[in-house]
């Protein structure tokens, strides 16, 4: 099955397309526009890459009805070889998205106001499973949802120098709520 493997190597280091940021985001209560943001983008995204076969879906906490989050909506979509960068990368970026991050089995685009981050993997990553698993049990366990919720919170109370940073420090409550969700899934 030769065609699934990627046809050249993929990128070996982490660019970060305009350098490390510091932004000041807040948490904003559950906004009921977001599934709909979501949608248009889903749309925009799926025209573009509609001579691919790719599947889209809206994570993070922006696709967690209830959830506070900070105001960015989050898209996953997987493309068949994250090395062919010509089968998805030139359209997503003539379509009005800009190019954030190039890594190791990883990119990401986004809107020019920074409010849609778009993740592109390849299809069988388990990161991608990882994001259905969170969003999934977060939209289903109000327990864990608060607790999540709270330790967005605190943690944005403090000033970060690196958005990166940030993500980084949620990850042990993002580990646990996880864990839970196997052991509920079995």
């Amino acid at each position: 099955m030769d065609n699934l493997k990627p046809r050249r190597p993929d990128v070996a280091e982490v660019e970060l397309v305009g350098g490390i940021e510091s932004r000041q985001l807040g948490v904003k209560s559950y906004d009921d526009r977001w599934p709909s943001m979501y949608l248009d983008h889903q749309r925009r995204i799926g025209d573009a890459l509609s001579a691919t076969a790719i599947e889209i879906e809206h994570i993070g906490s922006t696709s967690v009805p209830g959830l506070a989050a900070k105001p960015i909506i989050d898209i996953v979509v997987t493309v068949h070889d994250i090395t062919a960068e010509e089968d998805y990368l030139d359209v997503l970026l003539a379509a009005g998205y800009e190019l954030r991050v190039r890594e190791p089995g990883h990119r990401m685009v986004r809107t020019p106001v920074r409010d849609v981050h778009v993740h592109i993997l390849e299809r069988g990553d388990p990161a991608v499973d990882d994001y259905l698993l969170l969003r999934d049990h977060l939209r289903t366990d109000a327990d864990d949802r608060a607790l999540y919720e709270g330790a967005k919170r605190v943690l944005l109370t403090q000033s970060w120098d690196d958005m990166n940073a940030y993500a980084e420090a949620k990850s042990e409550v993002i580990s646990a709520i996880k864990a839970r969700a196997r052991g509920t899934r079995g």
